[in-house]
């Protein structure tokens, strides 16, 4: 009896088994003869009508801020610090004492040039009298010898340019004192300060390795970047740009390009360029890194295409024009990119009519089906 029942459940489970293979098969014959009665979808090839436009972009370029006039100030002349007026961190003006220096050989100097000065001065009034009292007497005939009075004219020119030697020396022993004032040559602020009162100083190599002060103009400042070849036309002398530092990420400043380097560095292969920025609220320091915004546009309307439209191939850069539904590679050049777009430039027109997705699998005269242009 079991034996039978097992048999009888083997046999009822094929029966369900084959059933529901039946029925799957009749569901996917239905499915079938649906999807034969229904059109099979044609593929549709996307294309656009070429347009000029302005492509508007910003480049993102590294720049550094340098003050816009820095001096290393040494001494003239070797010397002794006597008294410093001014420390790190002080606004100075143009002209303003700095550093008071003492040199007891050029006080010596200065006294000897002097003493022999008034010396000369002494015996160029006495000569010179003697020339006018003999001339003044030669006026009644017999008096005075000829040869006496110009010996006396002589003497008064002698002594004329002993007395402008002597002058000459007392100036140039008078202007090196003055090289004992280290006065300020523009305003700004002292950044540096590397000497202390008693230091002996002197010109750079002769007594001083480092400057006694340095000095920078902190309220307007140089911004100098390096623009790479390719952009160097999107740049006029009066482009105005954007940039931010990090020390002040929320805060947008202007500048305007003030000057073109002219060339090209050959390492590099950029262009130095400048701005001035105006810094009276001192917010910006020299030395500080800048992330400058530059403009890229052309100020002229150009050839603007999707990126998918331009096939960058082992050949080349084209775009694929459709004449009379055949494929025409076009050779072109890109420019500047932005949101999905680039300009091009070679030998096309406006209303030329484009691909606008490409692949190298799209061969050169291939016949194009259904194709339908799209806005760009």
């Amino acid at each position: 009896m079991k034996y039978a029942s097992k048999l009888t459940s083997a046999f009822l489970l094929a029966t369900c088994m084959i059933s529901l293979q039946n029925c799957g098969k009749s569901e996917a014959k239905k499915e079938e003869e649906i999807a034969s009665k229904e059109p099979a979808k044609e593929v549709v090839t996307e294309g656009f009508v070429l347009q000029k436009g302005t492509l508007s972009s910003n480049l993102q370029i590294p720049g550094e801020l340098i003050a816009f006039q820095q001096v290393d100030l040494y001494a003239k002349v070797s010397s002794f610090v006597k008294k410093l007026h001014v420390d790190v961190g002080t606004e100075v003006r143009q002209g303003q004492l700095l550093a008071t220096m003492e040199a007891p050989e050029l006080s010596a100097q200065y006294a000897s040039s002097t003493s022999r000065l008034k010396s000369q001065e002494a015996i160029y009034l006495a000569s010179k009298a003697s020339y006018d009292r003999l001339l003044e007497t030669s006026k009644t005939p017999g008096t005075v010898s000829q040869n006496d009075l110009d010996l006396a004219l002589a003497k008064q020119n002698s002594d004329l340019a002993q007395l402008e030697a002597a002058r000459s020396v007392s100036k140039e022993v008078s202007d090196t004192r003055n090289y004992l004032e280290i006065r300020a040559p523009f305003n700004g602020v002292i950044s540096a300060r590397n000497v202390s009162a008693g230091a002996f100083v002197g010109p750079s190599g002769k007594g001083s390795e480092f400057p006694l002060f340095t000095l920078v103009e902190q309220r307007k400042l140089r911004l100098v970047v390096s623009v790479p070849e390719a952009y160097n036309s999107y740049l006029t002398p009066d482009s105005k740009v954007n940039f931010k530092v990090k020390a002040l990420p929320n805060v947008n400043f202007p500048a305007k390009v003030s000057r073109m380097a002219g060339a090209l560095d050959t390492r590099l292969r950029s262009q130095r360029v400048e701005m001035d920025v105006i810094n009276n609220d001192k917010k910006l320091l020299p030395g500080m890194i800048a992330e400058v915004s530059i403009p890229l546009s052309r100020g002229t309307d150009s050839f603007i295409v999707p990126k998918t439209a331009v096939l960058n191939s082992a050949e080349g850069t084209y775009l694929i024009k459709v004449e009379g539904n055949k494929t025409v590679w076009i050779p072109v050049k890109s420019g500047a990119s932005a949101d999905n777009k680039t300009e091009i430039f070679g030998d096309v027109k406006v209303g030329d009519v484009f691909l606008k997705t490409v692949t190298e699998e799209v061969r050169n005269n291939s016949e194009v089906k259904n194709l339908k242009t799209v806005a760009l």
